[in-house]
């Protein structure tokens, strides 16, 4: 059965009740396990979970609807090849590691378009509440050959709410410790040639103080958060071959942080000044899908975002206004990709474009930059091999032209084991902060240019699926985010070995990271990143109920504290909860987090919530 990309976003179905957390679905029935799963991100092109050879994780819709009031980011964090830092409390600056590469190593996909901050060179993962998204893919790994720069690391793609058969409706609310409060909408249907998705959802919290005692810049008060949310999707089928679609995100919030403004006119400090970040998202995307032939399919993606940060600052003693601070970008894409079939391989011919433009209260030497790029994939498949090969020319107006390739290819050693390997080249141009920021940027910084490989083994027997992967990419001049310097190399090596198992209703995933990303000629390592992660998430269905637990054991990690490091201590985090079915439409959720009230860091100076208990009842039809 042939699937269009457009129509690959509604019908990414999880093959099981249950969902292995460490990114493989797990079958729970032979009924449900002849469901097959359709990701988008691995080749562009919607493709059977089975028949991927890239390292890919998915996280389903009935993942986030446990997830409570947490956040993306400590969704991803459940994820194998995946770690992740956050500057304090439940919404705050936060950031990924894919395979120790750095944030604005990996890029973020929002339905399809690429969002985030040319100045940072990173995006807000804070900016996107759970109850919006539909599905999460992960692909970790060298991906610069299908999206071009900066996919050092990998792809994040956010799915939002899309339209569904038929109508359904449903709404959440929910309170929890720290002053947590959540509310939620959203109506999804299809009526004739027209399907349609609106949703909004508002979550706040009094939040806890996100600095550490004795931590600079510390100010002994709580620090909140509040988010607002909207969504809509509406598309319409113009005729058996041809569909057009628009949809739109907006997400607006503010978070309390402990810092100064600078320039400093009232001479405050952390202590004396109330600090807010408002940062904000906006996203539209219009999108064309041709079938010209049975084997032919065209599509054409026009997206545009703004991310917007800014950071406003009062005196606490009298309200006085001190000062603000805006790093806004707005990006703009256009893409164009065709899918050609011959039997079963596939040829996309894919061409790109993309502007940056900043709008910042600091001064850039350049405040905007175009990227155009034209890339071609063939995906091949055998009865017991299958390869992929991707050639890819961009240009930068900065930075001129350079080429990127990568090959894929696996092999079945038998009816359950399967033999899978990659190799390809990256590129990545400095941001905008890393050039020009007053003080910190070096307008000298050379793009970076990596050559990475990996090799894996996939076992699939049943209820039982395992996974082992040795990675190692190589990354010329690597440019450390917290000091900009430019190291002659960088080493991003390490494994990842996962194991899900489903006993009926009971399921279980397990998987360990080792990671080992270094600095050349120094040794030293890539801060940030622990050496030794491992997870652990067990789950039971049981009559009307379905309880779950999940324990995360994370290594030492490296941080910079100047004018040399820190040692970050281990940590331990279990959390547990329950969901209780009152109705078939109706539900009950209890969440326990971080139940054995662990104080631990993920940055520098920052602390993580203790305790917190979340609590929810939903509604769907």
């Amino acid at each position: 059965m042939r699937i269009s990309v457009d129509s690959a976003r509604v019908a990414c179905v999880p093959a099981a009740i249950l969902a292995g957390w460490a990114g493989v679905i797990v079958p729970a029935s032979a009924e449900t396990a002849q469901m097959e799963t359709v990701v988008v991100t691995a080749t562009r092109v919607a493709t059977p979970l089975t028949d991927l050879l890239a390292d890919v994780s998915i996280i389903d819709r009935a993942q986030l609807e446990q997830a409570g009031m947490q956040s993306l980011i400590d969704v991803l964090a459940n994820l194998p090849g995946v770690q992740v830092t956050a500057n304090g409390s439940y919404r705050s600056n936060s950031g990924v590691f894919l395979r120790g590469a750095t944030s604005s190593q990996t890029i973020l996909l929002i339905n399809g378009v690429r969002v985030g901050s040319a100045t940072s060179g990173g995006y807000s993962l804070e900016n996107l509440p759970l109850d919006r998204i539909e599905r999460v893919e992960v692909l970790r790994g060298a991906a610069a050959a299908l999206y071009g720069p900066d996919a050092v690391g990998g792809v994040i793609q956010v799915f939002t709410r899309e339209p569904q058969d038929g109508l359904m409706r449903s709404a959440t609310v929910g309170a929890g410790t720290d002053g947590q409060r959540k509310l939620g909408a959203s109506l999804q249907g299809q009526t004739g040639d027209w399907g349609y998705s609106l949703g909004a959802s508002h979550e706040r919290a009094k939040g806890i103080n996100v600095k550490l005692p004795g931590a600079s810049g510390f100010n002994p008060d709580t620090d909140g958060f509040e988010f607002s949310s909207l969504d809509a999707s509406l598309r319409y089928r113009v005729n058996a071959r041809h569909a057009v679609s628009a949809q739109v995100l907006f997400s607006d919030g503010e978070y309390d942080f402990d810092g100064a403004p600078s320039p400093n006119p009232l001479s405050l400090n952390a202590a004396t000044a109330r600090a807010v970040a408002h940062p904000r998202l906006e996203q539209q995307v219009l999108k064309w899908t041709a079938d010209w032939t049975a084997d032919w399919t065209s599509t054409l993606t026009y997206g545009r975002s703004q991310d917007v940060s800014v950071n406003r600052y009062w005196r606490i003693a009298d309200g006085a206004p001190a000062g603000a601070s805006r790093f806004n970008t707005t990006r703009t894409q256009l893409v164009w990709q065709n899918d050609i079939r011959w039997g079963r391989d596939t040829l996309s011919l894919i061409a790109e474009q993309r502007e940056d433009e900043v709008d910042s209260t600091t001064l850039y030497t350049v405040s905007s930059r175009t990227v155009r790029g034209l890339a071609a994939s063939y995906a091949m498949k055998g009865q017991d091999w299958d390869g992929l090969a991707t050639v890819r020319h961009d240009r930068n107006s900065q930075f001129g032209s350079f080429n990127t390739w990568a090959l894929s290819a696996g092999y079945k050693l038998s009816p359950s084991l399967r033999l899978v390997g990659s190799m390809g080249t990256t590129f990545q141009a400095p941001s905008f902060n890393q050039l020009y920021f007053p003080g910190f940027g070096n307008p000298e910084l050379t793009p970076q240019k990596g050559r990475a490989h990996e090799v894996g083994l996939r076992y699939q027997q049943g209820a039982t699926r395992a996974s082992a992967v040795l990675y190692r990419n190589r990354v010329q001049g690597f440019i450390t985010p917290s000091t900009n310097v430019q190291s002659n190399l960088a080493v991003l090596e390490g494994v990842t070995l996962t194991w899900d198992q489903s006993w009926g209703a009971t399921a279980l995933s397990v998987s360990y990271d080792h990671a080992d990303p270094r600095l050349k000629p120094s040794n030293d390592r890539v801060v940030r990143v622990a050496r030794h992660v491992l997870r652990t998430q067990v789950s039971h269905r049981q009559g009307p109920w379905q309880s779950y637990a999940e324990l995360r054991l994370s290594s030492d990690r490296e941080d910079t504290q100047w004018p040399g490091r820190v040692t970050l201590p281990g940590y331990g985090v279990l959390n547990v909860g329950a969901t209780y079915h009152i109705r078939p439409n109706l539900s009950l959720q209890a969440r326990l987090n971080n139940l054995t009230d662990k104080t631990y860091s993920l940055a520098n100076g920052f602390t993580t919530p203790g305790r917190n208990f979340f609590v929810s009842l939903n509604w769907n039809d």
